[in-house]
């Protein structure tokens, strides 16, 4: 384990809560107190606990009512209970219903600290063989993540080197090229995978609100903060905290997520106290952030903050030959969630979808496949399944099956649109085309194709 873990102590005795802190906070704990259950609980509500040592005899709500309270409200909670000599019975009937085990007092500090290190760790460990076996069903998160570019495959060895390592990271790509998922699959690919990997998008936000999104607010701080509110720093604390698009965020705002990422620690809107926080920042962005640093509009010092490990997403229609494998891809998806039927993608069909230029990237074509397996008919997308836009930008190919023209006649014009789309670069049309390039000549000589240089 190598995050701060949280420990809130809940007993009536200030003196007795007073010694586990300075016990526990001495050893590396971040610590909470509470006086008795009902306190523990609204504690609890408010900000996110590793684990709770809790006497059993208190006014009020006692141990044994906190624990069932605790388990209900948050089954991952450990729960270890205090209890004096006379009460071994009940506490045994604790462990029974769900504490991990009892400590008699007096007890000796070394026995908790031991206590609380071994169910810790148990705890990690179980949230780590659920992240793994997570895992490999999904295929380590890379979900849409596809491609056997080489540009891709330079991410993917990026987001392997990364992953492992504590580094901030900024992720910088066109919307809709997968910068979410980049950072997911670092999150599910790192020793935090079992800990939150939170998304927020600092664009859709209004500027005035953002602040108390990410680092919360206390109740009272303005006017409409009826109660205490975590923020995201907090509910991410030992995981990840995606930031996409940070580069339409107000300056005053970079201040403080870079005061957040230097010292690692933050203070809620209207809040005086200072709280802990161990969490990696993964940062995205479709803007230059060197031009907005020169301009003024970003903070230089949070931008080499943010820049440590670059990493580069490439418009789809600059790795033209991932576009069949995504294309599939989302077949299968979707076809498995409403249409079983479509299996296929026609060759002219993929003609099309490798010859359309993405202004949507990744994202257009996701919902492209989707529309298209939606309405469908037979085992296969066909041109009449692709939107009018799309099918209409093959111009010369799509008037031609309007004109019911020839085979001939629609196979010289398809041959065209691709050369146009590849610039005459031969071999990429012929790829797109499926046929071999001395095919290709030999359909250009026999059609009177007029080559474009390249």
């Amino acid at each position: 384990m190598t995050m701060q873990e949280r420990v809130l102590i809940v007993d009536d005795e200030e003196q007795m809560r007073d010694l586990l802190a300075k016990i526990l906070e001495k050893n590396g704990f971040q610590v909470s107190m509470a006086g008795d259950g009902n306190q523990a609980l609204a504690l609890l509500e408010k900000e996110p606990v590793d684990l709770v040592v809790t006497d059993v005899r208190m006014p009020g709500m006692d141990g044994m009512e906190a624990l069932k309270a605790i388990k209900e409200l948050s089954p991952e909670v450990v729960v270890i209970i205090m209890t004096a000599f006379g009460s071994i019975d009940q506490a045994v009937q604790a462990v029974k219903e769900g504490a991990y085990d009892y400590i008699s007092k007096p007890f000796k500090i070394d026995e908790m600290l031991l206590t609380i290190k071994k169910a810790l760790e148990e705890r990690y460990l179980r949230h780590e063989v659920t992240a793994l076996r997570h895992e490999l069903r999904t295929r380590y998160h890379f979900e849409n993540l596809i491609g056997k570019s080489r540009a891709m495959q330079e991410v993917f060895t990026l987001i392997e080197q990364v992953a492992s390592s504590r580094s901030t990271v900024m992720v910088y790509g066109k919307s809709g090229t997968g910068k979410e998922l980049v950072a997911r699959a670092i999150h599910y690919n790192s020793l935090r995978a079992p800990r939150p990997f939170v998304a927020v998008n600092c664009a859709a936000i209004p500027s005035e609100l953002l602040e108390s999104e990410l680092f919360g607010h206390e109740k009272g701080a303005f006017t409409g903060a009826i109660a205490t509110k975590v923020g995201k720093f907090e509910l991410a604390n030992g995981g990840t905290l995606f930031l996409d698009e940070v580069g339409s965020m107000r300056l005053d705002l970079q201040a403080k997520i870079l005061r957040a990422l230097q010292e690692r620690e933050i203070e809620r809107v209207g809040g005086t106290r200072t709280i802990k926080i161990d969490v990696r920042v993964i940062a995205a962005t479709n803007r230059d952030l060197k031009k907005a640093v020169e301009e003024g509009t970003f903070r230089e010092d949070l931008y080499y903050r943010l820049n440590v490990v670059p990493i580069t997403l490439p418009d789809l229609k600059d790795r033209q030959e991932d576009i069949p494998l995504l294309a599939n891809h989302f077949l299968q998806k979707f076809a498995q969630e409403s249409n079983p039927n479509i299996r296929e993608i026609s060759k002219e069909a993929m003609g099309i979808l490798m010859s359309y230029p993405w202004p949507g990237n990744v994202r257009e074509l996701e919902n492209v496949i989707e529309r298209a397996v939606t309405l469908g008919r037979g085992c296969a997308i066909l041109l009449s399944d692709l939107p009018p836009h799309l099918a209409g930008g093959a111009g010369p190919v799509e008037r031609a099956l309007a004109e019911e023209a020839s085979l001939e006649e629609l196979e010289r014009d398809y041959i065209e649109a691709v050369l146009r789309r590849t610039k005459g670069h031969q071999i990429r049309a012929a790829a797109i085309l499926g046929i071999d390039r001395r095919t290709l000549y030999r359909k250009i000589r026999r059609y009177g194709i007029k080559l474009i240089q390249e």
